[in-house]
């Protein structure tokens, strides 16, 4: 068996072990998740809350913006409590303070230290005790905890209100007034934020330690990190450092991918445009659209931040409130990527096998059509979901599901995925001629192929769960579609992409290529797929996920400690040829990648990924930091540098005007910078060392948020956004003036 087909293999083996692994934990999942209970009764018989209206809560929450409004074990966003670390903290402290007024007959902050221990303790005991009665499928409270829970049920039950008690916090949280115009479904919320601290504060039957691994930091019931925690954050050092050398040693013995001679001329210089290809480009102009939207509302996004209802004493959360802009944020960041990246497969396919298949223009072109459809439709919906137009069920199945990346109504994402179907199909048949063709090229193509077939099937991770479903379960298969799909399948088919523009222009050495990139995907991939598990750490599965996760997203790092090479590698094709000029900022793009994919995704992301570092740092700034850095750093610069190459295709030399392209690349590579270490770095910072002093839930309170510290932080922001933008509009410009010199000609 020669290399190449030992490199096939491997990666067939690996991704069957790693598949069957992350199917085995999810079945654990599935079995050892929280229970919800039938009813919540106290001792005397009283009925608290039922198991409908703890799950009636979960669709409440998610109506009134779910994860765009705070979050709950961690995922959402930033502005807003985590609202199951709230609970459990303003339970914990009203628990106290009833004990300490039967036992002691006093308040809690008036009594002795003694005693202060005392009420302390058995507030502890009474919250970590596991009362669920798994025969009669009930949860036991004492009427003390009841007592405590109805003092809470009136606090969120006003703050989701328009009682102008809780105004001033409804503006700290960046919440619209009456967030939750029925009084059922902010009782229902109740208790469906109270069952998110419950299993975030009990034991586990048998263990000692929560069904959330003691996660969130609370110290006042016992919630620190366990052994295994520190255990396994061990471990994953070890093996990253191990890894790392081991890839080092590999990479120094490797051949050499570049060509000893370049082509005299433009290889492509004379390729002929199919009908599909031209088709394309509008593709790319919607990109861009979409991209200077995104920008917009990421801003309008991060001012609620500071002012809460507010932009600049304009009342915009009535008509734009957070929740919808994050939304909109959130999703055209994937939509606008993605899209970049799908219009490179439909413009790359023909040129690569220099077939054109019937009828393809015409799927290009209702493919398109598709697209607006759906973008336009489901931020619409998204938005009269959110304002309350819908009932919870129709929020799921044609509004928003309140979902961080898939927010989505259930029949856009069946859109979505129909149109990746169809993508699919054009990309494939377009690329069959070259697949069955012996070539240096053909196991490029193969992985090029076998990635877009993953990109259209794995889609379908995001329909895997129901309108009633388990929160946790939701959590294990939205981070299929996050990571997998996204950080994972995606990356493959970019690689090879870019191999394969590589070879097509005669710089590297197909044979070479093929197997350095076949590699580089079982390196990838072997630390990536079973990587998605550190995401679900604190959602409700077992501890196995933490060691299995831990090892696994250490080794997702390893392949990134090379990408300077690859950078410098990269760069250096600049000078092999004079015609390599034309190709310059698609090339200085993909360098730029492999900066923030070493610092966005290395370092910024295994700061925050082992277990020890997650458990304090979970839901706080410095995964946004890591994620601003890695979303568009990596594949937001991955796309526009793909965008490039396509467009410099599709133009005449006379058009090609690309003096506004170094504007554009710099301004944007300084302003994620600025926003990423001047502000998300240092808010994240100041953040950890509240959760790692007091706790998450101060971590995440207004006390902080809205610190001195933290606002002009968010300030100082504002400089790198308008830095950011102003290279966005170039880059737009440059786009536009393409066209109209185009149509000038």
């Amino acid at each position: 068996m020669n290399y190449s087909k030992r490199l096939w293999v491997t990666l067939l083996v690996i991704c069957l072990f790693s598949f069957g692994v992350l199917l085995w934990l999810g079945g654990e999942i599935y079995q050892q998740a929280p229970p919800i209970p039938e009813r919540v009764v106290t001792t005397d018989g009283a009925t608290v809350y039922t198991g409908k209206q703890i799950q009636d809560g979960q669709q409440a929450w998610f109506a009134a913006g779910g994860q765009q409004l705070g979050s709950v074990w961690g995922h959402g966003s930033y502005v807003a409590p985590d609202w199951s670390a709230d609970w459990l903290h303003r339970e914990a402290l009203a628990l106290r303070d009833i004990i300490a007024q039967e036992k002691f007959h006093g308040a809690f902050d008036a009594l002795p230290a003694e005693q202060q221990v005392v009420a302390g303790e058995l507030m502890k005991q009474e919250m970590r005790r596991n009362t669920w009665d798994a025969e009669r499928n009930v949860i036991v409270i004492t009427p003390q905890r009841a007592q405590a829970i109805r003092q809470l049920s009136a606090h969120y039950e006003g703050l989701f209100s328009d009682a102008p008690a809780f105004h001033q916090l409804r503006v700290d949280y960046a919440m619209k007034e009456n967030t939750l115009s029925s009084a059922a479904d902010r009782a229902d919320l109740s208790a469906f934020f109270f069952w998110s601290a419950w299993a975030a504060t009990t034991d586990r039957p048998g263990d000692n330690i929560t069904y959330t691994s003691n996660w969130p930091h609370e110290p006042l019931v016992g919630n620190t990190p366990s052994a295994s925690l520190g255990i396994w954050s061990i471990a994953s050092v070890i093996l990253l450092l191990a890894g790392i050398g081991a890839l080092v040693w590999y990479h120094m013995r490797d051949e050499e991918e570049t060509v000893k001679t370049s082509p005299q001329t433009d290889p492509l210089f004379n390729v002929r445009l199919t009908p599909s290809m031209r088709a394309t480009t509008k593709y790319f102009y919607v990109v861009i659209a979409l991209f200077l939207v995104q920008i917009l509302l990421g801003s309008l996004t991060a001012h609620y931040a500071v002012e809460g209802q507010d932009f600049f004493g304009i009342p915009l959360s009535r008509i734009l409130p957070y929740t919808v802009l994050r939304s909109w944020h959130t999703q055209l960041s994937v939509l606008w990527i993605a899209t970049a990246w799908l219009a490179t497969g439909l413009y790359i396919a023909p040129l690569i096998s220099g077939h054109e298949p019937r009828f393809q223009r015409a799927g290009v072109n209702i493919l398109f059509v598709a697209l607006l459809v759906l973008v336009v439709g489901s931020l619409a919906f998204g938005w009269m979901s959110t304002m309350g137009y819908f009932d919870a069920e129709q929020n799921f199945y044609i509004g928003s599901q309140g979902l961080e990346f898939t927010n989505m109504g259930r029949m856009w994402q069946w859109l979505l995925f129909a149109g990746l179907i169809i993508w699919l199909l054009l990309v494939g048949r377009a690329l069959w001629p070259a697949i069955s063709r012996p070539s240096e090229n053909r196991g490029l193509i193969t992985l090029m192929f076998l990635a877009a077939v993953c990109i259209g099937l794995f889609y379908a991770s995001s329909l895997m769960w129901g309108y009633r479903a388990h929160y946790a379960i939701i959590e294990y298969w939205r981070w299929w579609l996050v990571h997998l799909w996204v950080e994972g399948f995606f990356e493959v088919f970019a690689t090879a992409v870019i191999a394969l523009i590589f070879c097509r222009l005669g710089l590297i050495r197909p044979a070479v290529a093929d197997k350095a990139t076949l590699f580089s995907t079982i390196i990838f991939l072997f630390g990536g797929i079973l990587g998605t598990l550190h995401h679900l750490y604190f959602t409700g599965a077992p501890i196995s996920v933490i060691a299995w996760g831990a090892i696994f997203s250490a080794l997702e790092v390893v392949p990134l400690s090379i990408v300077g090479i690859e950078a410098a590698h990269n760069y250096r094709l600049l000078n092999k040829a004079p015609w390599i000029q034309r190709y310059r900022w698609m090339i200085v793009f993909f360098v730029s990648v492999a900066f923030w994919n070493m610092v966005g995704a290395g370092l910024l992301g295994f700061a925050i990924n082992p277990p020890i570092s997650l458990y304090y740092v979970q839901g706080l700034n410095l995964t946004a930091a890591h994620g601003h850095a890695a979303l568009f750093g990596v594949y937001g610069l991955l796309g526009i540098g793909l965008m490039l190459f396509c467009l410099r295709g599709l133009m005449e030399d006379h058009v090609w005007i690309d003096g506004l392209l170094k504007w554009a690349f710099w301004l944007m590579n300084i302003g994620l910078a600025w926003m990423v270490f001047v502000t998300l770095v240092p808010v994240g910072i100041y953040q950890a060392w509240a959760s790692v002093d007091k706790g998450l839930w101060f971590a995440r309170s207004a006390e902080v948020v809205h610190s001195s510290v933290v606002e002009t932080l968010v300030w100082l922001r504002v400089p790198g956004d308008i830095i950011f933008g102003v290279g966005g509009l170039l880059l737009a410009v440059f786009a536009l003036r393409l066209l109209v010199k185009v149509k000038r000609r």
